[in-house]
């Protein structure tokens, strides 16, 4: 039977907590503290809002502390207590102090398959660039951004209709399972780490809002990627015919794009909103005006008949 590990959390979004949630589920390590960052200003009435995180370990009665930054961590007494520290998408910067604190120091939960996608936003990044394979990699971590010996990896593969939502989620799942793996290899002294070819490093840039804005002129493959990358957040936007409009859901089409400009509509039918690009056609499939619910191309063409060609 495994050693049981004691173990601090640190991670903050519904990601971090599926993760957590298969540490509790599984019950072999005592998780003996959580960090998470602090609550954010949500909703209408912009209350103060506990992240995912912090929830579940509310409802599993684990303590909770809240940094505002990693070098708060430095001076909290939990950290050296534990066998291990567990990072997954915690979103602050740790000192190497606090990494090396713990007796087996601090790993990490990565969405990629390092060093490919070293960052902030490997699974946005993997979709936009068009890569068909993308993992988990439990990481021991150094001082240095997801630049760590690698002590497990995990393929996953990315389908052709993935958004950055429907990815997460199977990674969220599969980085669950990777952690408690290597948790376990971490117990019975059997890690084999494995330094990071260089070679093949990348960095996944955190997405900005103003990226996500369509620009016409790209392929419509490389549109069709982006549009898929950014939903749920910060989800594509443009301005077709005058009309804004935030796109969740398209497809590239084989047809040419004519005499058409991009970003000019070449055809609105119940199957789509079909946009001319810099090279082919895309196919809006599902949309979302100004103050509205997100709605299909078949509702968009009963009610907007202008479009209409």
């Amino acid at each position: 039977m495994t050693d049981s590990l004691t173990i601090a959390y640190a991670g903050t979004p519904e990601l971090a907590a599926v993760i957590l949630r298969t540490l509790l589920q599984d019950g072999r390590h005592r998780i003996l503290q959580i960090y998470t960052q602090p609550d954010r200003r949500a909703g209408r009435g912009r209350k103060l809002q506990p992240g995912p995180v912090k929830r579940l370990a509310e409802d599993a009665g684990i303590p909770v502390f809240q940094p505002r930054s990693g070098q708060e961590l430095q001076v909290h007494p939990a950290l050296a207590a534990v066998d291990v520290l567990a990072v997954a998408a915690f979103g602050l910067i740790l000192p190497e102090s606090v990494i090396r604190a713990p007796r087996h120091g601090a790993v990490n939960v990565h969405t990629s398959l390092l060093p490919r996608w070293r960052g902030a936003a490997p699974i946005q990044r993997a979709i936009e660039a068009g890569d068909e394979l993308t993992g988990i990699t439990i990481m021991q971590m150094d001082a240095g951004l997801d630049t760590g010996d690698i002590l497990l990896q995990q393929s996953c593969p990315i389908h052709p209709e993935d958004t950055a939502g429907s990815l997460q989620e199977r990674l969220a799942a599969l980085g669950g399972e990777c952690l408690l793996r290597a948790l376990d290899q971490i117990a019975a002294g059997e890690v084999q780490p494995v330094p990071q070819d260089e070679a093949g490093a990348c960095y996944a840039y955190k997405i900005s809002k103003a990226e996500a804005e369509i620009d016409w002129t790209l392929p419509a493959a490389v549109i069709e990627r982006r549009i898929r990358a950014f939903n749920p957040a910060p989800v594509a936007h443009t301005t077709v015919a005058g009309q804004s409009m935030r796109i969740w859901r398209a497809r590239v089409l084989e047809d040419t794009r004519g005499d058409r400009a991009p970003g000019e509509v070449v055809a609105c039918t119940p199957a789509g909103l079909d946009v001319a690009t810099g090279t082919g056609v895309l196919r809006i499939e599902s949309l979302q005006l100004p103050g509205k619910k997100m709605i299909s191309a078949a509702d968009f063409h009963r009610g907007y008949p202008r479009f209409h060609k």
